[in-house]
C-alpha cells in the first residue's frame, strides 16, 4: 500500500486505512476522509509540504505529515 503523499497530481485513489491519532482521525472523518472514500489529488506544493485533494465537492489542503498517515489504493 502507498500513502496519499506518494500520489501524483491528477491521480484518483480510494482510502484504505487511516493511521492517524484519534484527534486527527476525527478531523479527517469530519471532512469526509474515511475508509473507502474516493479522493483526487489536485496539486502539491513544492517539496510536498502540502497536498490539495478533492473529496466529493470539497477541496482540502493537508500537511505532508497528515497525508503520510492516509493509506490509499489506486482506483
Amino acid at each position: 500500500m502507498k500513502n496519499l503523499l506518494d500520489c501524483d497530481r491528477g491521480e484518483k485513489v480510494k482510502v484504505s486505512k487511516l493511521n492517524a491519532a484519534y484527534d486527527l482521525k476525527q478531523r479527517l472523518i469530519s471532512f469526509g476522509i474515511m475508509k473507502d472514500a474516493e479522493l483526487e489529488v489536485l496539486a502539491q506544493a513544492p517539496r510536498k509540504k502540502t497536498i490539495e485533494v478533492k473529496v466529493g465537492k470539497m477541496r482540502l489542503a493537508l500537511r505532508s505529515e497528515e497525508a503520510a498517515q492516509i493509506e490509499v489504493k489506486k482506483i
